[in-house]
């Protein structure tokens, strides 16, 4: 019986305080039968692969039972999920200002303390009222989280906090109802609960700006469109096109959805999609996509892709799969965040028996154990990789780099050998037919009609040039029967009860059929690529095609090998136009007739020799190697097939964008590292200082209150990364491109 494909759906998780519940709520979901889940602190959000035969409900079931709650986020929910963030952050905002004013009088009394006074400035009873709130109204909170975590056989900061709270305060309020001749501490118990919250709300303000990009791309879609309706415009919510309608839009005005221009001609501003800073001229039959804009002239469209399937939808998914994924660095974080809050526990029980066998001092001893239980901050290392990852992959998408997972961005940032695929990866993958030579009795438009004819439904783009070229002659197509094509080598088929081929000299040669060597060679060694027309054993016919090297790629390879990465050149291609694109693109390594699949075991014998290899590629031959890659990049321009094969789209079609790949993914591991070192540091730190007796409570309470945040306004420090921009000279010779190849066509 045939295996179901599995579902995959998003879950909202509320309640998650620390790394621990993450890896609680993982771990449950994770013992469901059927279910493979990743739940990520900094989202606050849980992706579910599971099988038909568990449900929803059965997921949210398993979410509970560990203690936290959850929903089901459909695509659309961004609006919904941003104001409910908005309406819990107001209301987070307001407890922390009362328990602020609460605690005040209380700090300011032991600050005064602190600075020579020995007298207590508050009566004992006021101290009661203004601590007790804050501990188990405003507190309530770690109680409630610690008795889930505990229930659901886990342990998290939650109870880290009310255990440390409570036995300050219970203590204190033991001297105040007694009267004993001992200093209270309902300023430690209520400061830690203040400044947590405080570092709380810093955490919630910070990690709201990490995901700034995603909010940046939806708001880029218009919120109306014009529709053109029995010849009359009418305004309408950009949301109630129809796939099919005809829409118009204004000079300065943004596209609503996508769609094809009817009439019209204008320059649009795809920055926000693909990084490119060239506006891209738009005419009759060109494509446009939602959340670009129109710069200087009316525009007549044909709508295509609406709501969720529109190229802007597709990119918000990808960023938000990405930014929902986990980075194998993290395990080691993730490992140590599941035993944290055990050990932490046990460290502050054995500061405390020490504190008290040694001095004999049982409020030392409580003291330091409290201090020991509110500096453990397993926050900070939750939250270390994941907020890189999230304004690492939102800062790429800004720039029309668009990455598929956590592990293919850390990836990327340790290649050390790039294969790149020579046809629309290294030159503009528009090639152009500029010599037709006929070797026979046929004549040159004979043979475009000929080879036009083999090259029916062809995708490949010397195949959609040999068609482009016979329909600027004005040659229709011939109808042709027992069609049979040679991956990477040639085709044939029955043509007026004859049977011709076409295909590469190579693929001539395997027919005998020698095709005018000094015709051949000499095209050849003008970086042309030549297709052979013949018959039987018989050449009938040339024909060179030219495709130009892209304007950038010399200075995207010069920038490759300043990163230390080795540039190796596979192409299916003869020898000669391989040599001579090799040469003009700056790379010293390429392989020439390469078949497709022998690209991905050119691929695997690389990765067998020990290194980190990446892939580029625009075509279906491509998806072989793309798949075997340690780390596959897919030209945006390029085929369906290629685009899902790869871990990393670039939307700007453009080889600098694999440079912008690599160092963002090398600024993104650092800021991993550093966020990673710094968590690390400040509990192997903190918790030692803490139970020797160097830190008083509500200090290590403020560090604990800091410390996430701190991780997290790290993180935002990569949208300071810029991408390898183009230079000058870069702009005016892509210019210059298109206009030649208008003026070619």
């Amino acid at each position: 019986m045939p295996s179901l494909a599995p579902h995959t759906l998003d879950l909202a998780v509320e309640g998650m305080t620390c790394a621990a519940c993450a890896g609680r709520i993982e771990k449950t979901l994770n013992r469901v039968p059927g279910v493979a889940a990743s739940v990520n602190f900094a989202t606050e959000k849980a992706r579910v692969t599971f099988s038909a035969e568990v449900s929803a409900d059965t997921l949210i079931g398993a979410v509970r039972k560990a203690g936290y709650d959850a929903h089901v986020l459909a695509g659309d929910d961004h609006t919904a999920e941003q104001a409910r963030h908005a309406a819990q952050y107001r209301y987070e905002l307001g407890q922390f200002w009362i328990a602020a004013a609460l605690t005040l009088p209380l700090v300011a009394q032991m600050l005064i303390m602190f600075a020579g006074g020995h007298q207590e400035l508050l009566p004992r009873w006021l101290q009661f009222a203004l601590a007790t709130p804050v501990q188990f109204w405003i507190g309530r909170r770690f109680y409630v989280g610690a008795w889930h975590a505990l229930r659901g056989g886990g342990a998290n900061m939650d109870v880290l906090i009310a255990l440390g709270t409570s036995m300050a305060y219970c203590f204190s309020a033991v001297v105040a109802l007694w009267h004993l001749p001992q200093h209270m501490y309902f300023e430690a118990s209520a400061a830690i609960i203040t400044l947590v919250l405080m570092g709380k709300l810093l955490e919630a303000r910070a990690k709201g700006k990490t995901s700034a990009a995603i909010e940046d791309l939806i708001r880029l879609q218009p919120k109306t469109a014009l529709i053109e309706r029995d010849g009359e415009l009418t305004e309408i919510d950009a949301a109630a096109l129809a796939r099919g309608d005809i829409f118009v839009v204004r000079p300065g005005a943004g596209i609503p959805v996508d769609g094809v221009v009817l009439t019209g001609e204008s320059s649009v501003n795809e920055a926000m999609l693909t990084g490119e800073s060239l506006p891209v001229a738009k005419a009759q039959g060109a494509k446009v996509f939602a959340g670009t804009i129109n710069q200087n002239g009316l525009l007549r469209c044909h709508a295509t892709g609406i709501g969720a399937a529109t190229a802007l939808a597709a990119i918000v998914r990808l960023v938000e799969q990405a930014q929902g994924s986990k980075a194998p660095i993290q395990r080691l974080a993730d490992t140590i965040s599941g035993v944290f809050v055990p050990i932490v526990v046990a460290i502050s029980a054995i500061t405390f028996v020490a504190w008290w066998a040694w001095y004999a001092d049982f409020t030392t001893a409580l003291i330091n154990a409290v201090a020991v239980l509110v500096i453990a901050c397993p926050c900070a290392l939750g939250l270390a990789t994941p907020t890189a990852i999230i304004v690492g992959s939102g800062r790429g998408a800004s720039a029309g780099v668009l990455i598929k997972n956590a592990a293919a961005l850390e990836r990327a940032g340790k290649l050390d050998i790039l294969v790149v695929d020579k046809t629309g990866t290294l030159t503009e993958g528009r090639p152009a037919v500029t010599d037709v030579i006929a070797l026979g009795e046929h004549s040159e438009s004979e043979i475009v009609r000929l080879a036009a004819t083999l090259e029916q439904g062809s995708e490949h783009p010397l195949g959609i040039a040999i068609r482009e070229h016979a329909a600027r002659l004005g040659l229709a197509p011939l109808v042709m029967s027992g069609f049979n094509a040679t991956p990477g080598q040639g085709v044939r088929a029955m043509v007026d009860n004859a049977e011709w081929w076409l295909g590469s000299p190579s693929f001539a040669a395997a027919r005998n059929a020698p095709a005018g060597t000094a015709q051949l060679n000499a095209l050849l060694t003008q970086g042309k690529t030549v297709v052979v027309l013949g018959a039987a054993e018989r050449p009938l016919g040339l024909i060179a095609i030219a495709d130009r090297l892209r304007a950038t790629s010399p200075r995207a390879i010069a920038g490759l090998t300043a990163l230390g990465i080795e540039v190796i050149m596979l192409t299916g291609d003869n020898a000669a136009t391989a040599q001579a694109i090799a040469h003009a693109a700056g790379i010293e390594h390429y392989t020439a007739e390469v078949l497709p699949q022998h690209k991905a075991q050119q691929v695997e014998a690389l990765k067998a020799r020990g290194r980190v290899v990446g892939m580029v590629g625009d075509g279906i031959n491509d998806a072989p190697a793309l798949a075997a890659a340690d780390v596959s990049f897919a030209i945006g321009a390029g085929s369906d097939v290629a685009i899902h094969a790869a871990d990393v789209t670039l939307m700007r079609n453009d080889l600098i964008s694999v440079v912008d790949a690599i160092t963002l993914s090398r600024a993104t591991l650092g800021k991993i590292r550093q966020n990673l070192f710094f968590a690390f540091v400040y509990n192997v730190l903190g918790i030692p200082l803490a139970a020797i007796g160097m830190l008083n409570p509500v200090i290590a309470g403020a560090a604990m209150a800091l410390s996430s945040a701190s991780v997290v306004s790290n993180s935002l420090l990569l949208k300071r990364w810029k991408p390898y921009s183009f230079t000058a000279k870069d702009a005016k010779d892509a210019k210059e491109q298109q206009i030649q190849g208008k003026h070619a066509l």
